[in-house]
């Protein structure tokens, strides 16, 4: 793809995830004005939105941001499932890398309800709804039995173990603690993990993300607009991607079914775009929506040879102290993961993280941060960020 200029990250912002009774523009208005604060740059600056949610009607991006302002800006809604929040910031990159605009407003939100993604999803409601009600009852939800699938195939083929896939969810916990904004702050020991309910093998709960309500922006702009607010050393997005499915990875398995050749194409294209690879990133926040899904990622972003994921884990390569630090704001695991603000809340988290202003979970000496946020069905969003 071709590059475009460099888009800088001026200001962003984020609820904490949780389930709760604010309503979705409540929630938004927080996101976008602590964003909106943080950048230093009034609404009537803003010349295009991107609002990112799953559930809800046509025009509820614009009625999220009518909290912030009124100015007869384009307001484009969109919805792309568990990869939503970094469309919208994929969007507004691209309106600011080939010049359409100076200045725009990433942002996403979500209001969950309690239960599975069948019970946020329309399509997968109305599958579920044909079913006879002992047979729903019997059924695992449908996401887990995808990503659970996908680590099962990981096991058979490279001998993957339970306790491996385990360890990430450990890790996850662990990283929320320092995390005032996610939706769980309480480490948990392996055999936690293991002892919780199983979902579906090898799947317990405690290695699946939980449904949460909140939201996520970010104030993207030029590199002469920021230097016009006095910013001279701004987190800049270097390179972003997206990639769908392929006919052939469809085919490849159950592994190819949750997006792991997305993944794989989307890294590629941005390592390409950059220059940068995995050996020049410190920090990486990646759709870990199940343990299963974070292991497998970390092969389809090469962080390891196909079949290693397993060692990163247990050689401790992927938190602090090891290669790179993954997840270090809990993850989808613990942080939560509303579906419409989880891209958002990557790219404040990488963002807070180059600025050096994670506070006590802060990355030591990050400089390069990579974000991955996957959607089933499907797209794959991954962006490089960088800070000099």
């Amino acid at each position: 793809m071709k590059k475009g200029r460099d888009v800088c990250v001026i200001g962003v912002g984020m609820t904490k995830f949780e389930r709760g009774d604010r309503d979705f523009m409540d929630l938004a208005q927080e996101a976008g004005s602590a964003a909106l604060q943080m950048a230093g740059v009034p609404y009537d600056r803003v010349e295009q939105a991107f609002v990112g949610y799953v559930n809800g009607m046509s025009t509820n991006g614009q009625r999220a941001v009518y909290g912030l302002g009124m100015t007869g800006i384009p307001v484009y809604n969109v919805n792309n499932n568990c990869s939503t929040g970094s469309t919208a910031l994929y969007l507004g990159w691209q309106a600011v890398s080939f010049g359409i605009n100076e200045c725009v407003l990433a942002l996403g939100f979500e209001k969950m309800e309690k239960g599975p993604l069948e019970n946020q999803l329309q399509g997968l409601k109305d599958k579920q709804a044909s079913e006879d009600g002992e047979e729903k009852k019997k059924k695992p939800p449908i996401a887990a039995r995808i990503f659970g699938s996908g680590g099962r195939e990981h096991m058979e083929l490279y001998g993957t173990t339970r306790e491996q896939f385990a360890k990430v969810s450990v890790k996850n916990h662990r990283h929320s603690v320092h995390n005032p904004r996610s939706q769980y702050q309480d480490a948990c020991t392996l055999e936690e993990v293991l002892a919780s309910r199983e979902i579906y093998d090898p799947l317990t709960l405690l290695q699946c993300c939980p449904t949460s309500d909140g939201s996520g922006a970010a104030i993207l702009c030029s590199e002469e607009f920021a230097r016009s607010l006095g910013i001279t050393n701004p987190v800049k997005i270097i390179g972003s991607t997206m990639t769908t499915d392929k006919a052939e990875d469809m085919g490849n398995g159950a592994i190819g079914m949750i997006g792991f050749g997305m993944t794989r194409d989307a890294a590629k294209n941005i390592y390409e775009m950059t220059g940068y690879g995995p050996k020049d990133v410190q920090v990486i926040e990646l759709h870990d929506c199940f343990s299963t899904n974070e292991l497998i990622t970390y092969e389809g972003l090469g962080l390891c040879p196909v079949g290693q994921g397993g060692r990163l884990i247990d050689e401790d390569q992927v938190t602090y102290g090891g290669k790179w630090v993954v997840n270090p704001s809990g993850g989808l695991l613990s942080k939560g993961h509303p579906l419409g603000a989880t891209g958002l809340a990557q790219c404040a988290e990488i963002t807070w993280q180059l600025l050096g202003q994670a506070d006590k979970r802060q990355v030591p000496g990050a400089k390069i941060g990579l974000q991955h946020n996957l959607g089933l069905g499907g797209a794959c969003v991954v962006t490089m960020y960088k800070r000099d």
